[in-house]
């Protein structure tokens, strides 16, 4: 991973703008969604985007604007870019960006339509709903580990509150109220049998995103530990440990070769 993806509020914040034709203007009509104010060079501002067509204008513009410390992105001229943008799904409050760290925006451009077409347009109504069922979620799970094994089963493809259901926001409300069977404290060996995270089986993507911890050799291939969730723990060593932690502990171990 080469950029680490933000999602920045720009809501009445100042943004510089430097550019008058068509990918300007697609800027412009992309940066008024978010609610910016669109500037120009010598306003006080933290991110520019340059979208000036001639080389030298546009290379003068951005020397300019990073030696202020503005983060620039410049169309068509990915070396120059302390930032890019993606292409966005909309599913408001609910985002997904896909990014190429500038090597093809068509290729984003693409995947973001085929992606489009399998997400409903109701993922925005479920997410607001499990925002305002926050309080509720925490009084019937106090404990903050308890109550992510919760939602986790509730979201699960084909359980009450599935993302894909077209319904799924409805049946909030009867999810708080009825019983949830939450996973016990329990512990899986996961045999890997190679460093490539794209070799990694659904089943075991779907594991290292959902344990609490990992426990694993120094070996262990720093693509692979990347795929777990970024909040479990991390515990490197050859034993497991004693007593185990609460929650999935998963094993990582590689396939020995006789």
């Amino acid at each position: 991973m080469h950029a680490l993806p933000l999602f920045v509020r720009l809501k009445d914040r100042p943004v510089i703008l430097l550019g008058d034709g068509e990918a300007a203007h697609a800027k412009r009509r992309l940066l008024e969604r978010a609610g910016a104010r669109i500037m120009d060079e010598e306003a006080e501002a933290a991110l520019a985007i340059v979208a000036l067509e001639e080389d030298a204008a546009a290379e003068a513009a951005i020397a300019r604007l990073k030696a202020r410390g503005v983060l620039v992105n410049a169309v068509d001229r990915p070396a120059h870019c302390d930032f890019t943008l993606p292409a966005i799904i909309d599913r408001a409050p609910v985002l997904i960006a896909i990014g190429t760290d500038g090597a093809s925006a068509g290729l984003a451009k693409t995947l973001r339509q085929r992606l489009e077409a399998l997400l409903p347009p109701t993922l925005g109504a479920l997410a607001l709903a499990l925002k305002a069922a926050r309080d509720a979620m925490r009084q019937r799970w106090p404990d903050a580990r308890t109550r992510r094994h919760a939602l986790d089963a509730a979201l699960a493809e084909g359980a009450l509150l599935d993302p894909f259901s077209p319904g799924a926001a409805s049946h909030v409300p009867a999810w708080l109220e009825g019983e949830t069977a939450v996973k016990p404290d329990r512990l899986l060996t996961l045999t890997l049998t190679s460093d490539d995270p794209d070799q990694l089986t659904l089943e075991a993507a779907r594991l290292l995103g959902q344990a609490d911890t990992v426990v694993h050799a120094a070996d262990i291939a720093p693509l692979i530990l990347a795929r777990a969730r970024a909040d479990a723990v991390r515990i490197a060593a050859n034993t497991l440990p004693n007593p185990l932690p609460t929650g999935l502990t998963l094993h990582l171990v590689r396939e020995v070769y006789r």
